[in-house]
């Protein structure tokens, strides 16, 4: 049954749309009266003129009483399947779609939790505004590939490269404060993607981290993790979320590093003290990693709508020579 189900995915109609012309011998009987008879050359006698008449009469209920013959049907039926253009594809692989690879890294860590944003009119916590905004940056990259890493005291990799936006936003929205951990390993999220992309065959990529802390865990630094993406081609977009260094606390993000970060690997550093500035950081983000998508949607095929013209041509030289006889 597999094997019947993979022959017809290599089966298609170019123009299908053709099929509604299938109808249409019977429309034309329906709505058109049929041709008369031609009147002779020699002058008709007033009685030849009457019988001709009434010939054609016959003719006419003749032609309206009896259906279309099978095999013309056959015959227009072929014609319309040719025009269809029937194709056989000789590889049945799926067509190849080309974007750019984007990794997503959202702190988890315990600050995140910190109720300092407001969403839709009501007090909410950093993590929350975070999912509203970046789901919402998801579904815009519908031609790339997404992947989602977390980190807090370690970085885990909860959704890997894939087409698949809507998994991407489900792992999103089930991501939980604290669930990699209460520090922040930035270092090692940087660390894990560089990793994750050297696993997936990619040679470059890019990477938008998120978070409201200082580096403190973690066995790589963030600067080292720094130097190895650019070496392996991985562009770092980093934002801060929360309040400002400086102005006490122990959830102040370390602007320097993050700053650093985004410029040996020819990123951008952004703030964002609210929800509006964070949905313009992304959406800033979205036009700047814009490129043209590319689907190779040329297969080698084969074209088939000979088959159905020669069967006409074959049928109407038969019918030809049986009436000859």
């Amino acid at each position: 049954m597999s094997e019947w189900l993979s022959l017809l995915h290599q089966l298609d109609l170019l123009w299908p749309w053709w099929l509604a012309l299938l109808p249409l011998p019977w429309l034309v009987r329906q709505l058109l009266p049929p041709a008369p008879e031609e009147p002779p050359l020699l002058a008709p006698t007033l009685f030849d003129t009457a019988k001709q008449s009434v010939r054609g009469n016959q003719l006419m209920r003749k032609v309206a009483k009896h259906p279309i013959p099978l095999w013309a049907w056959l015959l227009w039926a072929l014609v319309v399947l040719a025009a269809m253009r029937p194709v056989w594809y000789l590889t049945p692989t799926p067509l190849i779609q080309q974007g750019k690879d984007i990794m997503l890294a959202v702190d988890l860590s315990g600050s995140m939790e910190k109720p300092d944003m407001r969403l839709h009119g009501q007090a909410a916590d950093r993590l929350s505004v975070v999912k509203e905004v970046v789901q919402d940056f998801i579904q815009s990259r519908e031609n790339d590939r997404l992947g989602l890493v977390v980190f807090g005291s370690r970085a885990f990799v909860i959704s890997p490269l894939t087409y698949d936006l809507n998994s991407v936003k489900t792992q999103l929205q089930e991501a939980q404060i604290g669930m990699a951990g209460d520090n922040t390993a930035i270092g090692d999220a940087i660390g894990l993607t560089i990793k994750h992309l050297q696993q997936a065959g990619k040679q470059k990529g890019v990477l938008i981290l998120l978070t409201d802390g200082a580096n403190t865990d973690g066995v790589v630094q963030p600067l080292e993790a720094a130097a190895q993406a650019k070496r392996f081609g991985l562009k770092i977009y980093t934002i801060a979320i929360g309040r400002s260094s400086g102005r006490g606390g122990g959830y102040d993000y370390d602007e320097a590093t993050l700053k650093r970060i985004a410029e040996i690997t020819g990123g951008q550093f952004y703030l964002a003290r609210n929800p509006q500035q964070l949905a313009e950081i992304y959406e800033a983000i979205n036009r700047l990693e814009q490129t043209p998508y590319a689907v190779h949607s040329y297969r080698a095929h084969t074209e088939l709508f000979v088959w159905p013209l020669g069967a006409v041509l074959l049928i109407s030289l038969t019918l030809a020579l049986r009436r000859r006889k």
